[in-house]
């Protein structure tokens, strides 16, 4: 995706704001005072809600405001490329490798269809268009980009729930914090999950004790499999537009056109010799 729009962050919406339980009375209003200021209320918040002082103090110190971020998410366009100039644009350069890769990782992708039910070419296919295969993850250290856009009135409790379950995956120790990083507006790990996601779908497929989908390659992908499978997804049926499992895809990614980019790429991989 290009650096200046996510289209995860913009199609997190009602349903998260709705699901964020009110916060306790000393929680900083977004935007008032300064970021220090509210990052210390923060800090109380997250402790009152469970989160151990010891993860809050190391995954916090010396996190800034970024503003770069805030900018970013307060000037993002509207995504208008039509469906056949974005993937003309993102498949055809991705094929040849996403080929290679269902064969260097047919064994893992097969253990995944068995427990998931999702075929290895939509998973690729989601893959390479995410982060070009593990490549591109993003450069942007997560949680400050998370609290700078809690700070911020726009979506304020919608980050501010992303930011603390940022500080859960630091807590049950699937990631350092120093070592979170990822997209501008918090997406994290090769097929990008934002951290509530991370928490509910991420899975152990490498069976080291670590849900681990910066470094993991098995968990990369088993965890992608395990969040379309609790979407919905209907083993041995096809996913082209207007089918349930294109639904699924839908789940993944809002966009109708990236949705049938998704589903377009996996079937060139599932014909490729």
């Amino acid at each position: 995706m290009k650096p200046g729009f996510s289209l995860k962050a913009a199609a997190l919406g009602l349903g998260t704001l709705l699901a964020i339980s009110t916060a306790p009375a000393f929680a900083a209003a977004c935007g008032t005072g300064t970021f220090e200021a509210w990052l210390e209320d923060f800090k109380k918040e997250a402790a009152a809600k469970g989160i151990p002082q010891t993860v809050v103090a190391s995954s916090l110190a010396g996190v800034t405001l970024d503003k770069a971020v805030i900018a970013r998410d307060q000037n993002q366009k509207v995504f208008s490329q039509t469906f056949e100039e974005f993937s003309g644009r993102m498949v055809p350069p991705r094929l040849t490798r996403g080929a290679n890769m269902l064969k260097q990782y047919g064994s893992v992708l097969g253990r995944i269809e068995q427990t998931y039910g999702v075929p290895g070419e939509i998973i690729v296919a989601i893959w390479g268009l995410e982060t070009d295969y593990g490549v591109n993850l993003g450069k942007f250290p997560t949680l400050r980009s998370l609290a700078s856009l809690a700070y911020d009135c726009r979506r304020s409790d919608m980050f501010k729930a992303e930011l603390l379950d940022a500080l859960r995956i630091v807590e049950r120790g699937d990631i350092p914090p120093q070592d979170l990083r990822g997209a501008w507006a918090g997406e994290i790990g090769q097929t990008q999950f934002m951290p509530s996601n991370y928490v509910k779908y991420a899975v152990d497929f490498d069976g080291n004790g670590r849900r681990d989908l910066l470094r993991s390659v098995p968990d990369v992908l088993a965890s992608t499999a395990n969040f379309l499978a609790s979407k919905g997804w209907q083993r041995g049926k096809d996913w082209e537009p207007g089918s349930a499992n294109f639904a699924v895809i839908k789940e993944w990614n809002k966009s109708e056109v990236y949705s049938r980019t998704i589903g377009y790429f996996a079937s060139q991989l599932a014909r490729a010799p």
